[in-house]
């Protein structure tokens, strides 16, 4: 199938392109860009007025399969994803079984390719079980095709066994990704120790939690010169720490997600709304400044929804033992768009940077640039469309979203998968 994209404005920082161009897609690859394109066999989509972008890349999502299928599957996750204006999602190991083994990332995989609406990346385990006490079966699940590993849903508790991780991920040109948390000092937390926790009556998980765990994880690299990838960032101080890094030279990078960057433990009302019960929890509203800032001038690298989805009965019941996550594949371009691009805090280029380019540098993916020869892989964004956020809103099962109520603007309308249209003018295919 052969499609035009016809006078889109064309965002793409790696190639210094901001400009509107025709994009035909024939097959699986961009054939050309250009002005008055030739449309003959070629399906036309009128793109005056919409943006179009590298496919977004999401390099943190749970979509509970196998497993958990009743929160969600490979199948209704990556139709959330496509929905949300996603190409490509990296799946996090916390299955069952865990996938700590080649033959769950394979599963993973094919089952992706069978829905045939986002590339599924699967993240492997570092331990065994994610248990933190036995390497997992790296090597094998290279082979198979997992993009990187992480125990995300846990610290790896030990020093010594994160090394040993980082370093034996390294051979195979892997990043490790680390859930950073000292479960010593958040044990029972269920929302950040702060006002809110005072307020509210509930025990606090202490930001030296998180940040502890980021500066021993940031002092391996420096001894070792392993690469670094810090998971969902929520504190002010552990950026700090990031930064350092950075500006040291070390392999450090980190991601933050849009409920750390627009919501904080503030917004935490006696209501209970457990749809903002989430791990790590909502910080102060310092923390989420900073966060913004970081994500402007570069300090942090991409965003992620950290896409949690849970049933019904996980969320609607009391606070303490209410699972901990939220739902975001579909509402995090919005959130961006609404909030960052709009007002002019962020520029389109550095939209595409955090949400298309820097998760494929990170993951080792290849790069998708809107020129000849490269794979269609692409986003089309129409900045005008208005996005009620409401449980009917979501391709995803589970509704479990913290930005329920919300009403936001702009949107992906099509997304190109492989050349394949698996969302047209807002519906996914």
């Amino acid at each position: 199938m052969a499609y035009l994209i016809r006078g889109a404005r064309v965002v793409d920082p790696q190639l210094g392109l901001d400009d509107v161009r025709d994009v035909l897609i024939e097959g699986n690859k961009i054939k050309a860009v250009g002005n008055n394109l030739d449309t003959t066999d070629a399906e036309v989509v009128e793109a005056t007025g919409k943006v179009l972008i590298p496919g977004m890349v999401d390099m943190h999502v749970h979509f509970r399969d196998p497993g958990f299928e009743y929160k969600e599957t490979i199948e209704t996750g990556s139709r959330a994803a496509a929905h949300g204006g996603f190409t490509d999602v990296a799946t996090m190991p916390n299955t069952n079984p865990v996938a700590d083994e080649g033959a769950e990332i394979r599963y993973q995989i094919d089952r992706g390719k069978a829905a045939g609406y986002v590339h599924i990346r699967p993240i492997g385990a570092l331990t065994k079980g994610q248990k933190g006490e036995a390497l997992a079966e790296i090597g094998d699940m290279v082979l198979e095709g997992a993009c990187a590993f992480s125990d995300d849903g846990h610290g790896v508790q030990s020093a010594g066994m994160m090394k040993t991780c980082m370093g034996y991920v390294s051979q195979f040109n892997k990043v490790a990704i680390a859930h950073c948390e000292d479960e010593s000092l958040s044990k029972n937390g269920v929302i950040n120790a702060g006002r809110a926790a005072t307020r509210l009556g509930m025990f606090g998980w202490p930001a030296l939690a998180e940040e502890h765990e980021i500066w021993r994880d940031i002092q391996l690299t420096r001894s070792t010169n392993y690469a670094l990838h810090i998971a969902h960032i929520s504190t002010a101080r552990g950026l700090e720490m990031v930064k350092a890094a950075k500006a040291e030279g070390l392999s450090v990078t980190c991601e933050v997600t849009p409920h750390h960057l627009f919501l904080c433990d503030d917004d935490i009302t006696t209501a209970y709304n457990t749809n903002l019960k989430m791990n790590p929890p909502l910080r102060s509203a310092k923390d989420a400044e900073a966060l913004r800032q970081g994500i402007v001038d570069g300090s942090i690298d991409c965003v992620v929804t950290d896409h949690a989805p849970h049933a019904a009965h996980e969320k609607d019941c009391e606070w303490e033992i209410a699972f901990f996550g939220t739902i975001g594949l579909e509402t995090s371009l919005p959130l961006m768009l609404t909030h960052m691009v709009e007002p002019g805090i962020m520029s389109w280029s550095r939209l595409v940077e955090v949400m298309a380019v820097s998760p494929r540098e990170i993951l080792r993916l290849p790069a998708i640039k809107i020129e000849e020869g490269s794979a269609a892989d692409l986003t089309l964004i129409d900045p005008e469309a208005e996005v009620e956020v409401t449980e009917d809103y979501f391709e995803s099962k589970s509704k479990n979203s913290a930005f329920l109520g919300n009403k936001l603007k702009g949107a992906a309308c099509d997304v190109f998968c492989g050349g394949k249209r698996t969302l047209a003018n807002g519906v996914v295919a």
